[in-house]
């Protein structure tokens, strides 16, 4: 875990296409993403929107104190993108990659069949500092462009590289897998997205896990196994 940062001496933008620094070029990705958060929110009306909804919805009540878990996320993607930008280069071109596909399939898809959930209390069933958070996640983001989660989408993300680390202890796994986990509900627990958008991530994520690490990852395990598989 030790390990030393990476060398950014020098560095300028008329040195983004050395290789050294191209994939500083990675970050650019969240400029077209803002923009097209943009257009989705602010540019497609509620009504245009189709209501997201399951059973599930109605069985998950609300509760503020997954606010901390859905706040957390926002650490979680900035903490692992600085972390691996600074210290594990490799790794940062994967997760940033990962990211911007999940992040390109869901706004084409925010675009091409507009979604919006209708799950937010009226009335909150107490009055304290969570709830006060959570009114103001409401407050800045609204109700709409809510599948697939995105939410979902990045912490599957993050969990898929750092699983593979190796260098990663075991302990630090096992907590990224209940950040998670919990990230995950949370966006149920704070009605900002409906059950079928966290279910939705998971083809983009898989779909994003098949394009970063298809070919170099799991096929040479795939057939390691076949091989195992035939010797016994």
């Amino acid at each position: 875990m030790n390990k030393q940062p990476y060398d950014y001496s020098g560095f300028s933008l008329s040195r983004l296409n050395e290789p050294r620094f191209a994939h500083v070029k990675l970050l650019g990705g969240w400029i077209v993403y803002f923009a097209l958060y943009f257009v989705t929110e602010n540019l497609i009306p509620a009504s245009r929107c189709h209501p997201v909804h399951c059973w599930l919805d109605d069985v998950i009540p609300f509760n503020e104190f997954f606010a901390i878990f859905y706040v957390g996320w926002y650490f979680l993607v900035f903490g692992s993108l600085a972390h691996t930008f600074f210290y594990d280069v490799p790794r940062f071109k994967k997760l940033q990659t990962f990211i911007m596909i999940t992040q390109a399939v869901a706004m084409l898809w925010y675009i091409l069949w507009p979604s919006r959930q209708d799950l937010r209390p009226t009335v909150f069933p107490r009055d304290n500092l969570l709830t006060d958070l959570v009114k103001f996640i409401y407050a800045f983001d609204t109700n709409t462009g809510v599948c697939p989660s995105l939410h979902a989408a990045y912490s599957l993300g993050i969990l898929s590289v750092g699983l593979k680390d190796r260098k990663l202890p075991r302990f630090w796994k096992g907590a990224l897998v209940f950040a998670v986990i919990m990230i995950c509900l949370s966006v149920c627990f704070v009605k900002q997205h409906s059950a079928v958008d966290v279910f939705a991530a998971l083809p983009v994520c898989l779909l994003a896990e098949y394009l970063v690490y298809g070919k170099s990852y799991w096929r040479p395990r795939l057939r390691r196994e076949e091989r195992k598989q035939t010797q016994k």
